[in-house]
């Protein structure tokens, strides 16, 4: 049980982090479907900055990894001015520029991979190598069964993140700002006629959810192949926006999704150990998430609460 646990944690996190900036980009009132290219974008950013300045720190050092986080959050922060340029200023169809994003991410990560490893260590590789992250224990409180497993074992930035996402949840339910991003996603003409520019709000929600995506995108890199390559595309941004949608683009309940695919994931893969299967069937595990996805869609499906003006482009001049 424990295994399952920490290792569920480990996944839902991430994802987690992920799907709190898919809610930002939403309620501000734009599509956000480019969650996928986002993450890996910002993961790209981060492994390359933390492969170029690992030489300069100890093997043992932490340093690098706080580095790639920084990096991987400005790399994804940064990759999302494409949406926003797409949507805001050209007014383009918001689910299509999605898509193309997602595409484009895996190909320019791919090759720029590839490329920067032969230019700068003269290796043909398509991935950038990352050291292998530190665990904590929290002394005492670790000893707890069942709920011990919480604090046993965690990433560094299994901590980062409930720290950002308490933040983000203050931002959004505490501060003028959140109301009026909110305000945007429901009646952007009266934010506009409340005297806020509509489109700087949603401006900053795309940059923050490329924020947070790039943050959780490292986070999988580090945690999961501990290396950069492109198998860090495998359908997790696909699911934090899965997990934002069951949440009902609520911050909390969203975290239960995000737990729920988690655990599923671990449990698999635990099952699949106690009962001594074929290592094949641990690739057959990786489906769970997405087919309790469809299995939730059948259920929830009808408990649609989007904001009213989500996908809308904004008109100044209509009313």
């Amino acid at each position: 049980m424990d295994i399952i646990i920490i290792d569920g944690l480990s996944f839902a996190l991430p994802l987690f982090i992920m799907a709190i900036g898919g809610i930002y980009c939403e309620k501000s009132g734009v599509t956000m479907l480019a969650v996928e290219g986002l993450q890996g974008f910002g993961a790209f950013t981060g492994a390359l900055v933390a492969v170029l300045v690992s030489g300069f720190f100890g093997g043992n050092s932490p340093v690098p990894f706080y580095i790639a986080m920084l990096f991987a959050a400005v790399g994804g922060a940064l990759f999302a001015l494409l949406h926003a340029l797409l949507c805001l200023k050209f007014r383009a169809n918001q689910v299509i520029s999605g898509v193309v994003i997602n595409i484009m991410a895996m190909a320019l990560t791919a090759y720029l991979t590839k490329l920067l490893n032969r230019v700068l260590f003269g290796a043909t590789s398509d991935k950038f190598v990352l050291s292998v992250s530190s665990r904590i224990t929290v002394p005492g409180i670790s000893r707890i069964p069942v709920l011990g497993a919480v604090f046993t074992n965690l990433y560094p930035f299994e901590l980062i993140i409930v720290a950002v996402s308490l933040a983000a949840w203050f931002v959004m339910y505490k501060t003028r700002f959140g109301m009026h991003l909110r305000a945007c996603g429901d009646n952007p003409h009266a934010v506009d006629a409340a005297g806020r520019e509509v489109g700087r709000i949603r401006l900053a929600a795309i940059l923050l959810c490329g924020a947070l995506s790039g943050l959780g995108g490292i986070c999988f890199a580090y945690s999961i192949s501990a290396n950069f390559s492109a198998s860090i595309y495998v359908g997790y941004g696909y699911l934090a926006i899965a997990a934002l949608i069951f949440g009902n683009w609520r911050i909390l309940p969203t975290l239960g999704a995000c737990l729920l695919f988690g655990f599923a994931r671990s449990g698999g893969y635990r099952l699949v150990q106690v009962l001594q299967m074929p290592s094949a069937y641990q690739d057959l595990v990786m489906i769970l998430p997405y087919a309790l996805t469809l299995l939730l869609l059948v259920f929830f499906s009808g408990q649609n609460g989007a904001p009213r003006a989500l996908g809308e482009i904004y008109d100044k001049g209509a009313r």
